[in-house]
């Protein structure tokens, strides 16, 4: 069962790898994603192919790629679509907006303000869009990679908490290696090759309904129920994970699973996942900041201090 999604991966890396260089850890996390029907965040400086990668993504897996530059003049229609008058059947018609596609990379989100930031929030957990008063359904597989410019303060507007939780998983894309950036001078020095098609539309589905069939130990419910519990008693955070939060750290669990060969989730899926899954959700008091404490540290004492369940996690349990 688990091994074709471990060849599926595989393969995309491959097909990706023909495009851009060292960036296979975030492709698991992209496919990670996409397969528990989420949303990722990406935060990286200019110029490191943010666009390029996810729009290779999209060509692998055969399927639509759409892209939104936001700016401080992005209205919320220019995201969804609006009704215009056609003269020649004298009737108003919708224009579909650009979120209508199957991967939309949403670049440089915090550009926009709140109101049209939030044009998106009903697509993301909804997958559908309202168009003065009309509701339109988005394709069944709708994948949103937003962006963040991490080095800007000036023109930006922080992503408030409520629509930082609807991100499945945070990414981080930093600077390449000095091997990775040889690489990258190399392929960009001989005639481009495009990737080619992996999967298609119904071979998603079908690993979407495998991965969510991954077993997950009735332990395994306590160890993540209690690292989202022990975020919001520990000291000096002053906001844990959410019950979504905690959700979707399960979800990414079984799906990391999945895509590692096997049909059960240990331990050590959740901890793959849990700082991608919390490192946008938690919130220090302003004491930890000025002492220097980081998200990632205290992710990383969390981790050490819950007990791990040591159960056989593969095998089944009557309830």
């Amino acid at each position: 069962m688990s091994e074709s999604g471990r060849a599926v991966l595989e393969n995309v890396k491959r097909e990706i790898g023909k495009v851009i260089i060292g960036y296979e850890d975030q492709t698991k996390d992209f496919l990670t994603c996409l397969l528990a029907d989420g949303h990722v965040l990406i935060e990286g400086v200019p110029g490191i192919a943010k666009t390029t990668f996810s729009k290779a993504f999209a060509q692998t897996l055969d399927l639509t790629y759409g892209r939104i530059q936001f700016t401080q003049d992005l209205l919320p229609a220019d995201i969804t679509g609006h009704y215009f008058y056609n003269q020649e059947k004298r009737t108003f018609e919708i224009r579909k907006g650009p979120v209508f596609t199957e991967v939309l990379l949403a670049d440089e989100i915090n550009r926009a303000p709140p109101k049209t930031q939030s044009a998106l929030l009903e697509a993301m957990q909804e997958k559908q869009v309202t168009i003065e008063g009309t509701t339109l359904k988005l394709p069944d597989v709708f994948f949103v990679i937003a962006t963040l410019n991490p080095i800007e303060t000036e023109g930006v507007y922080p992503l408030p908490e409520a629509q930082l939780d609807r991100f499945m998983l945070k990414v981080v894309l930093d600077y390449p290696t000095e091997e990775h950036e040889v690489e990258i001078l190399k392929l960009k020095n001989r005639e481009e090759e495009m990737p080619n098609k992996v999967i298609d539309r119904s071979k998603i589905a079908a690993m979407k309904a495998e991965a969510m069939r991954t077993y997950v130990h009735p332990s395994i419910y306590e160890y993540v129920k209690n690292i989202a519990r022990k975020t919001r008693e520990t000291e000096g955070v002053e906001l844990g994970l959410s019950p979504r939060g905690a959700i979707h750290l399960l979800l990414v669990a079984k799906i990391h699973a999945f895509l590692s060969g096997r049909s059960y989730v240990i331990p050590d899926d959740v901890k793959a996942m849990a700082h991608k899954v919390m490192a946008h959700r938690l919130i220090l008091s302003p004491e930890l900041d000025l002492e220097g404490v980081t998200t990632s540290s205290v992710i990383d004492s969390i981790l050490s201090t819950v007990p791990v369940p040591k159960e056989e996690f593969g095998k089944e349990t009557q309830e």
